[in-house]
């Protein structure tokens, strides 16, 4: 199982790293959406996506609206937002280019817990 956890900011990258590990995933990281789609055509068996919205080069919409254009991932992998957008409009935009949930930052490894039982996501803990 792969998580790859895209945020340009790097301590966000480290803890929700540490929490996926914590879960049982391998993790990689991106800290732009440019990075994130080298790291989704590098390991295409990727599990899950956390994806900040706001990030430099190319930002979480915009990997969304490509990764999900293409053909080969489909509806894979789920896709998670971690973001400080807390505004209902860039929620809906969010789900309707093909994010499977939401996580408001500040996060907490409950948080994530939960919403990744809501997409039937395998969580394997130490």
């Amino acid at each position: 199982m792969k998580a790859l956890v895209v945020d340009d900011a790097k301590v966000v990258r480290v803890s929700l790293g540490r929490i996926m590990k914590q879960l049982g995933y391998e993790v990689l990281e991106a800290a732009d959406g440019a990075q994130a789609i080298e790291q989704i055509e590098a390991h295409p068996d990727t599990t899950v996506v956390m994806l900040d919205w706001n990030m430099p080069v190319m930002n979480g919409y915009d990997f969304l609206v490509e990764l999900r254009s293409r053909p080969e991932h489909g509806s894979e992998p789920k896709v998670i937002m971690v973001t400080t957008e807390t505004g209902m409009g860039q929620m809906l935009k969010a789900l309707a280019a093909g994010a499977d949930e939401y996580i408001m930052k500040p996060f907490d490894k409950d948080m994530v817990i939960s919403k990744m039982e809501i997409l039937g996501l395998e969580i394997k803990q130490d």
